[in-house]
């Protein structure tokens, strides 16, 4: 079993460091552009096997694809954040065109593997890998509601002065701003949690989920890696595992929800065959209502790239 992580940037090394930690594979290979970073830090991963008892081999190469022939889940993370004066569209062009070439150069050495998409704006990206890995849909999904799941868990851990393991939760739609947490489906140890904290409290920590990012990237000055890494890795279990566990991916949705043709944040089975199925939950007006706004911004992304894509098309 190989699992290859495209970026060895601090999200990427993470969730190398994760699958290696967790033995989920026999081999993880770190990919990226720049001489050194992904070999030093596969080393540096390596060398704490004899502290942290796995035997997982972690390799790092520079911009050498051949290294990743035959993953059965690869991992993207690579793309630029976003830089003071450039624009959304900047953001989306310059990212698609290194998603674009990742993806290229992936399925060329792994054609039969199952695509996970970390890269940012993460619906759109995991919408461009689609298109250009020709891949069915079930293999290729993207990381977000597992991470916007786990901070909402955790704040209502920190309200509750309870623990993690106990809080059950789920999101739905674009990750971002527009993300619909569902306090009706969510409860500690099988309890409501409307139940355990009032409207106005949870109101507070739905609207925190939803800047989650924000938040991060205000104390440290730039955006997180170790929830995004572990939320990654633990994709990759449920699909070298066959857990058939039911996680909130972004997934290609065709009617589910009465949605059509983009990537949304929804809940599905991820097993041996990526996403197994689509879970479709019995939302009311005003969820299903939010759900459909998130889904309008997010198809409006995702039209800025099939333009750019229009436009590459006609020039000649």
């Amino acid at each position: 079993m190989k699992v290859t992580v495209i970026g060895a940037g601090n999200v990427g090394a993470t969730v190398a460091n994760v699958v290696a930690q967790r033995e989920l594979a026999n081999e993880v290979v770190l990919l990226d552009i720049k001489e050194g970073v992904a070999e030093g830090k596969a080393l540096d991963i390596w060398q704490t096997s004899g502290i942290n008892n796995f035997d997982t081999r972690v390799i790092g190469v520079t911009h050498d694809y051949s290294r990743t022939e035959a993953s059965e889940v690869v991992v993207i993370t690579s793309g630029l954040p976003r830089k003071p004066g450039m624009s959304r569209d900047d953001l989306i062009s310059t990212n698609a065109e290194i998603v674009k070439s990742v993806t290229e150069n992936v399925i060329l050495h792994s054609p039969d593997s199952i695509l996970i998409i970390v890269s940012n704006p993460l619906d759109v990206m995991t919408y461009c890998a689609y298109l250009n890995s020709k891949f069915p849909s079930h293999r290729v999904m993207g990381m977000a509601g597992i991470l916007d799941t786990a901070r909402y868990r955790a704040f209502i851990a920190d309200a509750l002065d309870t623990s993690p393991k106990d809080i059950q939760a789920m999101l739905l739609g674009g990750h971002g701003d527009t993300m619909v947490p569902l306090p009706r489906y969510t409860t500690v140890s099988g309890i409501p949690v409307t139940e355990l904290i009032d409207e106005t409290r949870l109101n507070a920590i739905v609207d925190r989920t939803k800047k989650g990012g924000g938040e991060l990237v205000a104390l440290m000055g730039t955006s997180a890696w170790y929830a995004p890494g572990a939320a990654a890795a633990q994709m990759v279990e449920a699909i070298v595992r066959d857990q058939n566990r039911i996680l909130p991916v972004c997934a290609w949705l065709q009617g589910e929800y009465g949605l059509r043709d983009l990537y949304l944040g929804v809940p599905a089975v991820i097993g041996k065959n990526g996403i197994e199925k689509i879970v479709e939950l019995k939302l009311n007006d005003h969820e299903m209502k939010m759900l459909h706004d998130s889904a309008g911004s997010v198809k409006e992304v995702m039209g800025v790239l099939d333009k750019l894509n229009s436009k590459k098309a006609f020039d000649f």
